[in-house]
């Protein structure tokens, strides 16, 4: 089951220190059914709680301790992993103590992992309420590092060609960045409607504090049914979860 799991995991490719780890989770290798089919992560879903405390307990044989999750409430508040000790109302997590995990869940929205070579690492969720209120902006804030220090990955996400917003989506953008209206284009046929691109107004929040290597981006969630659950898609459905930590001397 182990080597199972951690086949169906997605594994950044990235330029990163050797004793940072990042996975993150798709929907194999878990016992929910139904629209949480099947490695649903998320206990704020109406899955079945014995099969969420399973499919937990499968990630964490692939962990160096249990993941330190989060309450997230789209915001901007971030928290150190270490000192967390139950879900807190956070979105985002910084760690410099080895093998403490940090970890977000999605399901559309946007996973943004950091690292800043094996001294911190991080991990921001990343909605477009979270990113407009500048979430990436607080969680290099607390990383306390020089911005060009830090690599960021982009993990899957709702796509450009599947996320419609409304003008108040970009006006919360465009009004902090001007150009980030290069970041959507209009819905055909549909006024005040536009298709977003949540990967380039994340790179754009990145370069603007100064970080220049950034990876990932692209992997749609809303396109790949298969593997990837999609609260925009599907309404009900299940939850991922993107992991970064820092590999212990004996690990």
């Amino acid at each position: 089951m182990t080597s199972l799991l951690a086949d169906s995991m997605l594994q950044p490719d990235w330029p990163v220190a050797s004793r940072v780890r990042a996975l993150v989770t798709t929907r194999y290798g878990g016992v929910s059914i139904g629209p949480y089919a099947s490695l649903n992560l998320g206990v704020a879903v109406a899955d079945e709680p014995a099969a969420v405390a399973e499919n937990r307990a499968r990630l964490r044989t692939l962990l160096p301790a249990g993941p330190r999750w989060l309450r997230q409430v789209h915001g901007t508040e971030v928290v150190d992993a270490a000192a967390v000790a139950g879900p807190v109302a956070a979105d985002a997590s910084i760690s410099t103590v080895a093998d403490v995990v940090c970890t977000i869940q999605m399901a559309d929205c946007l996973p943004v992992l950091l690292a800043s070579g094996d001294a911190v690492v991080a991990a921001a969720h990343a909605g477009w309420r979270g990113l407009a209120a500048g979430v990436i902006e607080s969680t290099i804030a607390r990383m306390d590092v020089r911005p060009d220090s830090v690599v960021a990955w982009l993990g899957p996400a709702i796509g450009p060609d599947a996320f419609e917003v409304g003008e108040d989506v970009r006006r919360a953008f465009v009004d902090h960045d001007a150009g980030a209206a290069t970041a959507f284009r209009p819905y055909p046929g549909r006024d005040g409607k536009w298709f977003a691109d949540i990967f380039e107004l994340a790179r754009r929040r990145l370069r603007a504090q100064g970080l220049t290597a950034i990876h990932g981006g692209g992997i749609c969630t809303h396109g790949d049914r298969t593997r990837f659950f999609s609260h925009r898609r599907d309404g009900v459905t299940g939850r991922m979860a993107a992991l970064i930590w820092i590999v212990g001397e004996q690990g």
